[in-house]
């Protein structure tokens, strides 16, 4: 179908194209980026034209850390709704863990997953593959094997890797074949409680995360990276002390990326309030210093992306005291708000908003084989993953207002939610109008 969104700002944060435009679409791509005064092409005729006026006419969204919560979890999220809610945000493309049930570690779960998802016609889902069978820290994989079913690297997700010697074997393997493997840091011993250690976590009697749960993970990545020459990206950092490692890395030259959840960069360990179970989400909430320094370096490009880290769970889940409680919060339908509410608080601006949910974490992803160079980025010839948002709307955040089948966050702290700007008008996937707001 040809589609023309017209009048809306169009931004583009891979070129720095910003610009009042219209934007033709047809089979899938874009064929003409017009702005005020310059015509389309003369052949090019609407099908449906969506105005955008007053709005932003963005690349979709990349999301770089979302649970689908299918197979093994339909109780708690089908890819169908979940998908919803992705587009419904605005993600066009997002990436999912391996800790389904079962555990994504053989290429027919990893060709079913896609196949199943792409015949809802809603976002592209990118799995990440098991960097050891069953996630159980003995066996590695058949990297290669995955990664033809259509892996984009391999995750213990929120398993750590008990023995370093396997880790160095799959760090090893991964570096020889080019692989990427994605880790979230966190020593297995230290890492077992439920709030960050603190004043906080002592005044309420739960079971405390020391920041060297983080960091001593942070020093054994880094030492068997330096050894093996291997790529890796981490997953939701969440410590000053963490944001400082991953700085002098990167100045050092290691392969890495990084990238920070909504709720490390917006809350504290002090929104857990009253024992509030929405509050319990992975990685623990830190301090406000942390939260802070999270904050200044997705600002400066240490860290470079920011993730939904969506993980919808049941009202079961929820309804139980903190600890006992299950980790997760929705946040797809958040991602886009959460971003642009950080930008304006930190005065950063609208270009590097974006530019953390679209531009940057599909340069993490690297080339895919079978996908568009373009993802994340608008220009003509390139597959038309375009989200269109009106930065001027305020929403609150209320399980009414969520598509997904997750309906608890923390961001929903009373009977009104927190108050967060833009909502997304429409949706495009491919040329495929895949969201359109009544």
């Amino acid at each position: 179908m040809n589609i023309l969104i017209q009048n809306g700002r169009v931004i583009d944060p891979a070129s720095g194209f910003d610009h009042t435009a219209d934007v033709a679409v047809a089979d899938g791509h874009i064929v003409a980026i017009a702005k005020s005064g310059e015509k389309l092409p003369g052949n090019f005729k609407a099908e449906q034209t969506i105005d955008a006026k007053g709005c932003i006419v963005a690349p979709g969204l990349v999301d770089l850390q979302v649970r689908l919560r299918e197979p093994g979890h339909e109780h708690e999220g089908m890819l169908a709704s979940e998908l919803t809610a992705a587009v419904a945000g605005g993600v066009t493309s997002l990436v999912c863990p391996p800790d389904t049930d079962p555990v994504l570690d053989e290429p027919g779960l990893i060709e079913m997953l896609k196949f199943r998802a792409e015949k809802l016609h809603c976002a592209r889902v990118f799995p990440l593959g098991a960097l050891t069978r069953g996630l159980k820290g003995e066996v590695l994989t058949e990297m290669s094997d995955l990664t033809d079913a259509g892996c984009v690297g391999f995750s213990q997700a929120e398993v750590p890797l008990e023995n370093t010697q396997v880790l160095q074997r799959a760090l090893q393997y991964a570096a020889t074949f080019g692989y990427t493997v994605w880790l979230r840091p966190q020593e297995v011993h230290l890492g077992k409680g439920v709030a960050a250690s603190g004043p906080l976590a002592t005044r309420l009697g739960l079971g405390g995360v020391p920041v060297a749960a983080e960091t001593i993970a942070l020093h054994t990545i880094f030492a068997l990276m330096r050894s093996t020459k291997a790529r890796v990206h981490l997953c939701r950092i969440s410590s000053a002390e963490g944001v400082e490692l991953v700085r002098a890395a990167k100045k050092e030259g290691l392969g890495l990326t990084a990238d920070v959840s909504i709720n490390s960069l917006h809350l504290s360990d002090h929104d857990i309030g009253y024992f509030d179970s929405r509050a319990r989400v992975t990685p623990v909430l830190r301090q406000q210093r942390d939260r802070d320094a999270l904050r200044a370096a997705l600002a400066d490009g240490t860290l470079d992306a920011l993730v939904s880290d969506h993980m919808p769970v049941d009202i079961d889940g929820k309804a139980l005291p903190f600890a006992e409680a299950e980790s997760g919060a929705t946040g797809l339908e958040l991602l886009l708000s959460l971003s642009i509410k950080w930008a304006n608080d930190s005065k950063v601006g609208l270009l590097r908003a974006l530019e953390v949910l679209t531009s940057q974490p599909a340069k993490v992803l690297g080339k895919i084989e079978g996908q568009s160079e373009s993802m994340g980025q608008l220009h003509v010839g390139g597959v038309a993953d375009i989200v269109v948002f009106d930065p001027a709307v305020e929403w609150h955040v209320t399980p009414d207002a969520l598509h997904s089948q997750g309906k608890h966050t923390p961001f929903a702290f009373d009977m009104t939610g927190m108050s967060l700007p833009a909502r997304v008008k429409a949706t495009l996937v491919a040329g495929h109008v895949a969201y359109q707001a009544d």
